[in-house]
């Protein structure tokens, strides 16, 4: 293995490197283990190598002695080869709108269902975990996802009652005016019972809040919170008060989903919501520092294809 590993500046540049099999694992080992590869049942360092299976080998009696760098990551149990695997983080990554199941399918050689199943666990090693509280301007506001239930077919339109999605699906935001950080995700309605602990959660007191003239924001009293707002029926921006910052952010959502994905079923959303978070809170970096973001967190975030597709909506 490489005992320098090149960081690639391009696309061009990552599929030619990773092509290496060898330069693939040695950044992933990297990674996994920057101490010194470890046996992931056992925790020990004494471990041998297999260079005919680039698997390693534990010295401790135990079940599992043999194991992969995939273990224990978003890559584990997968039969794609880390080149591909590498190839498909870089472009989600880094595709301003996305990129579709069908685009890493014909690009990778592989089917679309491996494709969509990949691109899922690669959106839940972009899901911010830890947040610190938003302080100081703080904007707020929500959008609606979804064509109107009205507009659908009536075999549709039942099909999407049976499932309890009415209309179209919200996405309540957050952006720090400060950092120019979002944090989004999928609520069940727009009204207080919803919004105010989303803000409460992520908003330290005493910041101060600037929305829309919506009036389920008029409840943040000025004891948690100081609130400012400006009314879009009569303008956009007051002074500093606008909620523009949010508006990008939602306009960047939903011309990947109309544009790229198309069609995103509800109980999927928040996934998707994650990625374009994810790249719009990096988006002054490089392709090379947002694809080292990824790697650095696909370990412990297994995603199996039936915890997946057996997803349902969950609003908490």
């Amino acid at each position: 293995m490489d005992k320098k590993l090149h960081t690639p500046k391009t696309l061009v540049e990552a599929v030619r490197y990773y092509a290496d099999p060898d330069r693939a694992l040695a950044v992933m080992v990297e990674v996994r283990w920057p101490n010194g590869v470890q046996c992931p049942t056992c925790g020990t360092k004494r471990v041998r190598f297999i260079s005919t299976r680039r698997m390693w080998e534990c010295t401790e009696k135990h079940p599992r002695r043999q194991f992969s760098v995939k273990v224990g990551t978003i890559f584990e149990d997968s039969p794609l080869s880390l080149d591909k695997w590498l190839i498909a983080v870089w472009m989600i990554a880094n595709c301003k709108n996305g990129v579709s199941s069908y685009e890493i399918a014909r690009a990778l050689g592989i089917t679309q269902k491996s494709a969509w199943f990949m691109l899922h666990r690669i959106r839940t090693a972009m899901r911010t975990g830890t947040f610190l509280k938003m302080k100081g301007r703080v904007e707020a506001d929500e959008t609606y996802v979804g064509g109107n239930m009205k507009f659908m077919h009536k075999a549709k339109r039942e099909q999407a009652r049976r499932r309890g999605h009415f209309g179209r699906t919200i996405v309540a935001g957050l952006l720090d005016r400060k950092h120019g950080t979002v944090h989004a995700k999928v609520v069940g309605a727009a009204t207080a019972e919803e919004l105010f602990p989303f803000i409460s959660e992520h908003v330290e007191p005493g910041s101060e809040m600037l929305t829309d003239a919506a009036k389920v924001y008029r409840g943040l009293t000025p004891v948690q919170y100081v609130h400012e707002f400006v009314g879009h029926s009569e303008q956009y921006v007051r002074d500093h008060v606008h909620t523009n910052g949010l508006e990008n952010f939602w306009s960047l959502l939903k011309r990947s989903i109309k544009g790229t994905y198309v069609s995103v079923e509800p109980e999927h959303l928040n996934s998707y919501v994650d990625e374009q978070a994810f790249r719009f809170n990096r988006r002054k970096g490089t392709d090379a520092t947002r694809f080292r973001t990824v790697l650095d967190t696909v370990t412990g975030r297994r995603l199996t294809y039936k915890a997946l597709t057996a997803r349902v909506l969950v609003l908490a």
